[in-house]
């Protein structure tokens, strides 16, 4: 029998039975709001069961099983998940979720709309968003910017945008070789900006790290001689990256002063914001962002402090102008119209990489329109003086050691140990970290500060409370023998 001839002609992949798939998709909705509703329950974090595991190597399949298998299957799947809807979920920096974003996910999976360009709706949604952040950061009205999946692609886009005005748009045809482009951030900074040197064909070693100081914050007088010193060997310095919330501990640089040196040496500067640029929705935090708005580019994520479901990260840039002109090409099946569903013009895809992008900016839109800028800024508040407290509650225990400032949200300590050398500590704290884990207590991370492993926590979560800090402690004193054990052996 032909393939076709074993399925009905009319209805294609759409349900046979409409009152059952309500049935099921209101049943789906039901377990995921339990779910979230149920975030603050139970282990931060459950391992995948290998069973259910085994669910998941199956062969492709030739005959569907249904849309009922595949439902109980899907509801089957919710409990396992990072961790980060948990209060308690302290690794790395990841935003919390929030139920209403399930109503953005679900419209815009009816809407199916492809963000690439042309006029229609969604469209109109993100030149919403897009308006909203200008003006959150203080960027001018003509500026531009995009919604994408993160801070890791917007990083590529805004200095691509950099690289190529820095080459007179040369490299878009004939690429960089020879052109011995050199940029500048903190030895603190996210790995993403060296990995887009990487994938724009500078190359890693292009990125100069330049060291900090006891704050953590990029130390001015060493970018100076830095920039000074590649002039002098025959190298183009172009870019600067000025780090807002640094990942290991949540340093601000002095953005003002390096502002200030990239207007001097006429660099590009690119502020990398991931998570610490929303601090400008907190009254305190904002004047540590001094200067910000004096950057050419900035990249950071809806979905970390601002609980954005993932993902959603945004770019934004200074000069539409040169945004465009980096990426825009537009061949004879995208021509632009003045009427019609080619209007709409300039589009997305003249702005970034993709042609294919989806409906993120609806998240985004939602999150904010539902609870507005000051309510989120409060949670950022609520954050950042809980890492305060933990702070305080560390240096008021005498067998831990808190390992740098608390700069915004991220406290680094470690535990001590009579007797244990430094190797051994290191050992002793990432199996304490392990173990907390692994028992569902908590999930922080480790990183290393002067070389030696800490714990990290990061607080970047709308349902972690004060007595979290506490409970965490807990947990870490009372497990700290069988680590130590565990750690020796």
């Amino acid at each position: 029998m032909a393939q076709a001839d074993r399925y009905p002609a009319q209805g294609g992949l759409d349900p046979q039975d409409w009152d059952a798939f309500r049935a099921r998709a209101h049943d789906m909705l039901d377990a995921a709001l339990e779910q979230m509703k149920s975030a603050e329950q139970g282990a931060v974090w459950t391992p995948l069961p290998e069973d259910t595991k085994e669910t998941y190597r199956t062969p492709l399949p030739r005959e569907g099983k249904g849309g009922e298998a595949v439902a109980d299957q899907l509801a089957q799947l919710l409990p396992y998940g990072v961790g980060n809807t948990h209060p308690r979920f302290f690794g790395w920096v990841h935003g919390s979720g929030t139920p209403g974003n399930l109503m953005a996910d679900i419209a815009a999976a009816a809407l199916n709309a492809n963000l690439g360009g042309r006029d229609h709706g969604a469209m109109y949604v993100e030149k919403q968003v897009l308006d909203w952040v200008r003006e959150l950061f203080d960027f001018p009205e003509d500026s531009s910017g995009l919604v994408v999946s993160g801070t890791s692609v917007a990083t590529v886009i805004a200095l691509k945008t950099a690289r190529d005005r820095a080459l007179g748009w040369t490299s878009r045809k004939e690429g960089v070789d020879g052109a011995r482009l050199v940029g500048y951030t903190s030895e603190q900074t996210h790995s993403c900006v060296a990995r887009a040197f990487d994938i724009l064909g500078l190359g890693a070693d292009a990125l100069r790290k330049i060291p900090t100081d006891a704050d953590f914050r990029i130390d001015l007088e060493a970018l100076t001689h830095a920039i000074v010193a590649d002039r002098a060997a025959g190298y183009h310095p172009f870019a600067v990256i000025g780090t807002a919330g640094a990942v290991n501990v949540g340093s601000i640089d002095d953005l003002s002063a390096v502002a200030d040196i990239a207007a001097k040496e006429n660099l590009w500067m690119h502020v990398d914001g991931a998570f610490g640029a929303l601090g400008v929705l907190s009254e305190t935090v904002r004047p540590m962002l001094k200067g910000l708005e004096r950057a050419d580019s900035l990249a950071f994520d809806f979905h970390k402090w601002m609980h954005v479901n993932y993902d959603a990260g945004c770019v934004l840039i200074r000069s539409e102008e040169e945004h465009r002109k980096t990426f825009s090409e537009r061949p004879e099946y995208l021509k632009a119209a003045s009427r019609g569903l080619a209007a709409g013009n300039p589009w997305p895809v003249e702005y970034g990489p993709e042609l294919s992008r989806g409906f993120r900016a609806l998240k985004v839109w939602t999150q904010i329109a539902e609870h507005g800028t000051d309510r989120i800024g409060a949670m950022v508040e609520r954050n950042c003086g809980q890492a305060v407290l933990l702070g305080k509650l560390v240096d008021a225990a005498a067998d831990l050691e808190l390992m740098a400032p608390v700069a915004l949200n991220i406290c680094c300590f470690r535990v001590l140990r009579a007797g244990l050398d430094d190797t051994a500590l290191d050992a002793l704290n990432e199996e304490i970290v392990i173990r907390l884990q692994e028992d569902g207590i908590a999930a922080p991370s480790t990183t290393k500060i002067h070389g030696r492993v800490a714990i990290r926590v990061n607080i970047t979560n709308h349902r972690t409370q004060d007595e979290d800090m506490e409970i965490l402690l807990s947990a870490i004193k009372r497990i700290v023998p069988d680590c130590s054990q565990e750690a020796a052996e």
